[in-house]
Parts: C-alpha cells; sequence; structure tokens
C-alpha cells in the first residue's frame, strides 16, 4: 500500500507532518496505531513523552506521508486514538541518492543501504532484519553480525 520515494537525490515538496497529543491511550493502542499508520504507507510514526496542562503525561503522535495520504491517515487517527484534533502542516524532505549493495561475509549474505549526497557516500548501514537473521541463524550476538558486515562492506572495492 505504501509508495516508496524514487531512488535519486531529490527534494520532495508533497510531504505531509501530523501530529496528535494523546493521554488517555495505552501503549498496546499506540503499538497498534503505529503498525496500521505504517502499512497504509506513513513513511515515518513516532512517539515522544510529553506533558499537557495540568501536568498530565501523555505522548504526541507524529507521523510523516505524502500529502496523497493525508485524508486516510487522518481517518486511522481519528478511528483509532481517542484525539479531538490533529495538528497538520507541508514539509519539504530532502532525500538522498539510495543503492542496496550485496555484502557477501564468511557468515552469509547483507544488503547495505548506502545514501548518496551529490554522488558521494555520505552514510551506510547494514539491513537490520538480514542481520537479525544471521545472528540467529549462527547463535551470535548482534553487534558480531554488523562488525562483520562493516568490516567486509569498507574492504571491498570502493566506487
Amino acid at each position: 500500500m505504501s509508495t516508496k520515494p524514487p531512488l535519486h537525490e531529490h527534494i520532495d515538496n508533497e510531504m505531509i507532518k501530523l501530529e496528535v497529543n494523546l493521554d488517555d491511550t495505552s501503549g498496546e493502542l499506540l503499538g497498534y496505531v503505529m503498525d496500521l499508520l505504517l502499512e497504509q504507507g506513513a513513511n515515518d510514526v513516532y512517539y515522544t513523552p510529553i506533558y499537557m496542562k495540568k501536568n498530565r503525561p501523555g505522548v504526541m503522535l507524529q507521523l510523516l506521508c505524502s500529502a496523497s495520504l493525508l485524508e486516510q491517515m487522518k481517518d486511522t487517527i481519528f478511528r483509532e486514538t481517542t484525539t479531538l484534533g490533529i495538528r497538520y502542516y507541508p514539509l519539504s524532505v530532502h532525500r538522498l541518492e539510495r543503492e542496496f549493495i550485496k555484502v557477501t561475509t564468511a557468515l552469509g549474505e547483507v544488503t547495505v543501504k548506502v545514501g548518496l549526497h551529490q554522488g558521494k557516500v555520505v552514510q551506510w548501514a547494514p539491513e537490520y532484519e538480514e542481520c537479525k537473521r544471521l545472528a540467529q541463524q549462527h547463535l551470535l550476538p548482534l553487534k558480531e553480525i554488523y562488525d562483520t558486515v562493516r568490516r567486509t562492506y569498507e574492504n571491498r572495492t570502493i566506487r
């Protein structure tokens, strides 16, 4: 259901950020709402602890989505949370070019997501789920898998 942004570096001016303050919603419901919003195409969903009026603890739900998904996101938030109002505003996002490189280690193959700015590598990270699978398969700590992938990636022929 989600539409992924293109892989080339670009400025996305068609984004919306939504915010909702909640002080009467359980953690279970928050997790459920996050999953729904991500499944429906939100690019990012997160919660921040806040204090509301009368010093009541609460959470702020924030999400980033394409402007084309605004009504669907609002419908889900109104239906699934206790909020009486949603703040939202347009937002621009500068997205790096992305490449996905397969790195073959002694423990198995892992995809590395590479971020390029103006054609130069500025970020890269192994894919978590693939590293997790190898850690479970080889009964090794996850950090050991990450270290192995990082060493293998850094020692490959630089582009």
